[in-house]
């Protein structure tokens, strides 16, 4: 028996720190917050890339009823929004699915993160990293075999980010209209095998 020298201590401790990050399936009620972080995310993603009147449009409230919507009666059983929070706060959000096959190289057990997105004043907490991971995780657990997405091709973070998660170009790439002028931005796949 230890000796602690007739001092009685507590054993009674505190707990320890609460985790303040974490990642969860998102619902219907998480729909204002996730319109509001896209919002932000794709305003500061696009400014300078796509017309003003384009980014005005980047409203939350107007992402939120379509993640509502989307919430409600998903695509397909596959298809989940997944959020990532710091507390009870929503920081981030992904949106994953089964790949459209649009060419040889995607095949029927492919998946896809439609969207993702961390908001500005969130990043580097590893609320990205997070994201992916469970991505994956959920995409596996689906019985995907790959998961692709795509990124705005000047887009130098956003690769650095897939880069270091093993996601790397897979040679195919797309001009996406993003402007009532038929103004475009051209975007890469990467993907990475599960």
């Amino acid at each position: 028996m230890l000796d602690t020298g007739g001092v009685s201590h507590s054993h009674h401790h505190q707990p320890g720190p609460l985790a303040d990050a974490s990642v969860r399936t998102g619902r219907v009620s998480d729909a204002p917050a996730v319109g509001l972080v896209q919002a932000t995310v794709w305003r500061d993603a696009f400014a300078g890339k796509v017309p003003q009147e384009v980014l005005d449009a980047f409203e939350g409230p107007a992402f939120a009823s379509a993640w509502r919507r989307s919430l409600q009666d998903p695509p397909s059983p596959l298809h989940r929004l997944l959020v990532a929070c710091a507390g009870e706060q929503v920081v981030g959000f992904a949106a994953i699915g089964p790949a459209e096959v649009t060419d040889e190289t995607v095949s029927e057990t492919d998946g896809e993160i439609l969207v993702m997105g961390v908001h500005p004043q969130a990043r580097r907490d590893g609320h990205g990293s997070r994201l992916l991971n469970a991505a994956a995780d959920t995409l596996r657990a689906g019985d995907r075999t790959a998961v692709l997405t795509w990124l705005p091709a000047d887009d130098e973070q956003a690769r650095a980010f897939t880069d270091a998660a093993g996601l790397v170009p897979d040679g195919a790439w797309r001009e996406r209209v993003v402007g009532p002028g038929g103004e475009t931005v051209r975007e890469v796949r990467v993907r990475a095998e599960l």
